[in-house]
């Protein structure tokens, strides 16, 4: 990669988390709190901070697979709400775009030049190949796809299995710790750290960066969105020096050598460069961390669904898709319609908005029986659509799915029971779909 990113590492390491910062922000700037005045304007993160999005989007489900939102923070936009209008959309790639250049995969929108123009700002866009469309999307998606193959999945599950057993011996008894930080970052940190091969004394990094990439309501506030380019800026200056350290040696089985030696990602911008590590940054790290979450709050919420897996460690595989069908830790992608058609009855013009509820999708009674509960004997779990469907279909799956069956089968092999004992915080965000602390204790079972 011959282009260069100006961004001197270790600039923004002091920073406060993503999270923080909005709060901050807001609690100084209250005047700029986002006004919602639409009943299915599913955009407030507040809904899901609170845990409160069920009974919406189950009465927007209860109406129709689609509904028009003409005005919200974000402009307007469609919810795709049922689980076979979300399949039909993504099994249409051409008519419904994921490109950067429509607008990408998150629900905020695209300034115009005009906009950008009056609000003093630059184009910050972050090209990566789930938001790109065909052809551009295969030859990039193409590369790092062996680093998700069965063969690799064998070759790293006796390592996963020691590190999370090692985690897991290391907790403490009789006392209230954050489940989120000691276990849910460390396991899915340190795994990003595997595959990228990046320096393990840094890997906190990577949880860093992951969180100002994810939390996408940060776009909104330009102060906010400029520490936020910064941050991502030093993200991709420091993964330029592993890049270029890299460059001479002989192809590693490491997601930086795969993309060194890959015609389709060789050349990229550093525009590319930047969102396509976001993306397995975020990928890597958000989804599988909050769905570790998302299993122990599960648990303790449905303690019959505990004692299921207590008796029946035979249940762990369909366990972990049942998790992360009532978990869904990204809540939603975004197309964007490229030409005028119908959908399920309603008229979708060139340019609209489509966002696609995951999270409503796996609560879809005419799929999922009794969606509210989790029930890990589920016939249909597999079902969820928490990793997308079509060719945008999560690359990774397989190593998620894989860290969720070995953190179970560790738990139950040391006979350990969690219990959520404190406080429990949710991610205050409508992308990313999980928790920010959880605190347990551990006992036996």
């Amino acid at each position: 990669m011959a282009t260069q990113i100006a961004e001197q590492p270790g600039t923004y390491r002091s920073s406060p988390s993503a999270v923080d910062a909005l709060k901050e922000h807001l609690s100084r700037h209250p005047e700029e709190k986002w006004v919602h005045t639409h009943p299915y304007d599913v955009s407030r993160s507040d809904i899901y901070y609170e845990d409160r999005w069920q009974p919406i989007f189950a009465e927007m489900r209860a109406k129709g697979p689609l509904h028009w939102v003409d005005e919200s923070p974000v402009g307007p936009y469609w919810n795709v709400v049922g689980h076979k209008a979300i399949g039909h959309v993504e099994a249409l790639p051409e008519l419904f775009s994921s490109s950067w250049e429509h607008g990408g995969i998150t629900i905020l929108n695209r300034l115009d030049e005009d906009e950008l123009a009056a609000q003093g700002r630059e184009r910050f866009e972050l090209p990566m190949f789930i938001a790109m469309d065909r052809p551009k999307h295969t030859g990039q998606r193409r590369t790092v796809a062996p680093a998700f193959t069965p063969a690799e999945m064998k070759r790293l599950e006796d390592d996963i299995r020691h590190r999370t057993g090692e985690l897991l011996d290391s907790l403490p008894r009789g006392e209230v710790f954050d489940w989120v930080d000691k276990v849910s970052i460390e396991l899915t940190t340190g795994m990003l750290a595997i595959l990228f091969d990046f320096p393990w004394e840094d890997r906190r990094l990577l949880t860093f960066w992951s969180d100002w990439a994810g939390d996408t309501e940060i776009a909104m506030v330009r102060d906010l969105d400029e520490m936020r380019q910064g941050i991502l800026r030093e993200m991709a200056a420091y993964f330029q020096q592993l890049w270029a350290e890299r460059a001479n040696r002989e192809p590693g089985p490491d997601l930086i050598s795969m993309m060194i030696h890959s015609p389709a990602m060789n050349q990229m911008s550093p525009q590319e460069f930047m969102g396509n590590l976001v993306l397995l940054i975020v990928g890597g790290n958000d989804t599988t961390r909050n769905t570790m979450s998302g299993i122990i709050h599960g648990f303790d919420k449905f303690p019959d669904q505990r004692k299921l897996f207590e008796e029946n460690p035979d249940l762990i595989p369909n366990a972990v898709q049942e998790c992360i069908r009532y978990q869904t830790p990204l809540a939603h992608m975004r197309r964007t319609c490229t030409e005028d058609t119908e959908l399920f009855g309603q008229q979708v013009k060139a340019g609209d908005k489509l966002v696609l509820w995951y999270l409503s999708a796996n609560r879809d009674a005419e799929v999922f029986e009794n969606p509210d509960k989790l029930d890990i004997t589920r016939e249909n779990a597999r079902r969820h659509l928490s990793f997308g469907y079509g060719i945008h279909r999560c690359v990774g799956a397989r190593l998620a799915e894989l860290q969720l069956r070995v953190l179970l089968e560790e738990m139950h092999a040391r006979r350990m029971r969690v219990h959520v004992a404190g406080d429990v915080e949710r991610v205050r965000a409508n992308f990313v779909h999980g928790f920010r602390k959880l605190e347990v204790e551990v006992t036996t079972f």
